[in-house]
């Protein structure tokens, strides 16, 4: 149906008003853009965010330690927990220990650590830390950078081409505003005139 209303627009006929060419020029331009305008903005915000990522992914590595953990005992979640971290470890499934590792410095640290498994008093597990020896999360991987730089791409593309949609749609409400405008005009004019002999109406 699109495409037949598309097809009349261009055809020459008594029918076809200038605002029907303006608006088909409209969409056949936004179209364009849209093919033009979307891969390229994703693949330039895609490299660029990829090269961040990769460089975040370079800093993690080079300040974050894999070093391995000793636990000294478990906590029990109880009614006086009502701590932020005894919360959010519970929400993920973690279960919190008392643990003991190595610092950057050969010290000794301690504290409270989530643990996705429970461990019991003695185990060892591995733990992150960064420079200074204390808690850390796991550095990204090159795999998650990849996976984010392509999401980061597709968003890009998308919110490229609903822009120049939106501008579309915009044109068109103005030309069809304007359209109703001369209609208006036309009837006022047929009006004043509208059953009189010699109006040739």
């Amino acid at each position: 149906m699109r495409a037949t209303a598309l097809a009349w627009r261009w055809r020459r006929n008594s029918l076809r008003r200038r605002t029907d060419v303006l608006e088909s020029w409209v969409g056949l331009v936004a179209v364009v853009l849209m093919l033009l305008a979307g891969p390229v903005s994703g693949w330039v915000t895609g490299s660029l965010a990829h090269e961040a990522l990769r460089h975040t992914v370079r800093e993690q590595h080079r300040h974050r330690h894999l070093v391995t953990a000793t636990t000294l005992r478990a906590l029990r979640g109880g009614p006086a927990e009502t701590d932020r971290e005894a919360t959010a470890a519970a929400r993920e499934g973690h279960h919190r220990v008392v643990a003991r590792w190595p610092g950057p410095d050969g010290k000794e640290r301690s504290g409270v650590v989530p643990v996705r498994h429970a461990t019991r008093p003695g185990q060892p597990f591995p733990l992150w830390t960064d420079d200074q020896g204390r808690l850390s999360g796991r550095p990204m991987d090159h795999d998650t950078a990849a996976v984010h730089a392509g999401l980061a791409g597709a968003g890009a593309a998308a919110v490229a081409c609903g822009l120049l949609e939106a501008v579309r749609r915009l044109v068109v409400w103005r030309v069809m505003q304007r359209r109703y405008a001369r209609w208006d005009r036309a009837w006022l004019r047929a009006g004043q005139t509208w059953g009189r002999a010699d109006a040739g109406s």
